[in-house]
């Protein structure tokens, strides 16, 4: 299963390779490789001022007069909080509410380091920060780890990255200047962050909204910032950014499907800011995937590459579930997000989380991969379902032995005759 998988990403990946190779001279190409580099010095250097104790780093708030500045902006102690992460721009922002429910930017803090590129967090081990809506609950704040006991955890993944096959854990706001997937924000200002994350829990603030983006969702860094493969992904997440610079209130967020949906919040909800909320459809899918993701780790050994999955990473996003046919309309079925071929014959045994429609596009590469998984598992209970009437296959009939028949004197004597004259 894992070699299958592999071969279906390194298929991918040489896809992406070939793509940059040809748009390399391109303008746009050129721009965006540039900016990535820019990033990443800006990263280095802080990493290296960190190392070198030259902290707090600029643009870092006066962290020893915490009271006073929340005096002076008439914020309350207990007030309720709001956290956005801008990778590209290297900040963290906290905004504070109201009695109206109505919030206002507190402080923004420099991010010392964060781990990857542009873009969201794919699985585990990528060494890549996420990007999307997350909430942190008292639970959540606080943190298990050893090295980092006052650290938020924003729970990745959440139902949008687990319906579209996303993985990795805990993903933390903490301190020092190192991060594989992490936002490191240096021990001071990680425990101010914490601390008014922390009290907003304690006064009863459900779920701390946390909203981290590639960069300010602008029209000019959309523009800037052109990276095909997530263009859809950060369109959606631009449609929370942009409710909220109109509202100033959290919206609320909900997965129906592999999309984020966005309601403007009212007074009680920008005090309270719920959960994401999930549709039933959805949830259910989830529920599919947990239970297929379980049985494959269960498996005693990794699943050697089918025909089918092999055919499928070359000929087509669709090859795998019905055949060349399938394949052909692959391009027709890509778009449509609700109703996606079924295995076609399936045994009438199989449970109907491996056969019903699937619940993504494939046109997705995590949708491909949960259907490669499918087909796998869908494959071995076939197998198995169908050994009874295979055992009574190889089952040998028994011979009936057939009777001699018995020649007459007569017959006896004729054949002696001509035996005889022959001679």
């Amino acid at each position: 299963m894992k070699q299958s998988i592999a071969n279906i990403g390194r298929t991918a990946l040489t896809a992406c390779a070939a793509a940059v190779a040809v748009l390399g001279t391109s303008g746009t190409a050129s721009a965006l490789s540039l900016d990535l580099k820019d990033l990443t010095d800006l990263r280095m250097e802080r990493k290296q001022a960190n190392k070198d104790g030259k902290l707090p780093l600029p643009g870092t708030p006066d962290l020893k007069r915490l009271d006073e500045r929340l005096a002076e902006r008439g914020v309350a102690k207990d007030a309720p909080v709001l956290i956005r992460v801008f990778k590209a721009e290297s900040e963290m922002e906290v905004w504070t509410g109201d009695e109206q429910g109505n919030y206002s930017l507190f402080a923004t803090y420099p991010i010392c380091y964060w781990s990857g590129t542009l873009g969201p967090k794919e699985r585990e081990g990528d060494k890549q920060a996420p990007e999307g809506f997350y909430t942190v609950t008292m639970e959540q704040s606080i943190h298990r780890g050893t090295r980092w006991i006052q650290a938020l955890n924003i729970g990745y993944p959440n139902a949008f990255d687990k319906v579209n096959l996303r993985s990795g854990s805990h993903i933390l706001i903490h301190g020092g200047c190192a991060s594989i997937g992490c936002f490191a924000m240096t021990n001071a200002v990680s425990l101010e962050v914490y601390k008014l994350a922390y009290d907003a829990l304690e006064s009863g603030q459900p779920n701390i909204p946390v909203h981290v983006f590639p960069f300010r969702m602008t029209e000019a860094n959309l523009a800037k910032y052109d990276a095909p493969e997530w263009r859809s992904f950060w369109m959606n997440l631009k449609e929370g950014y942009d409710l909220f610079e109109r509202t100033h209130r959290p919206p609320r967020v909900s997965v129906c499907g592999p999309r984020y949906g966005f309601t403007p919040a009212g007074r009680i909800e920008g005090l309270n800011p719920g959960p994401i909320e999930v549709c039933s459809e959805t949830a259910q899918v989830i529920a599919d995937l947990s239970r297929i993701n379980k049985r494959v780790a269960e498996q005693p050994k990794p699943q050697t590459e089918t025909a089918e999955i092999k055919t499928a990473s070359l000929a087509g996003p669709a090859s795998y579930l019905g055949g060349p046919a399938t394949a052909v309309m692959g391009s027709r079925i890509g778009q449509n997000f609700e109703q996606q071929l079924a295995p076609q014959s399936p045994h009438a045994g199989l449970s109907q989380t491996l056969t019903r429609p699937l619940p993504c596009s494939l046109a997705m590469a995590s949708c491909r991969r949960y259907a490669a998984l499918r087909q796998q598992i869908a494959h071995r209970v076939t197998m198995k379902l169908e050994e009874p009437e295979r055992e009574q296959a190889r089952t040998p009939k028994k011979k009936t032995a057939k009777k001699k028949k018995r020649r007459s004197s007569h017959h006896r004597y004729s054949e002696a005759r001509e035996y005889r004259y022959e001679r």
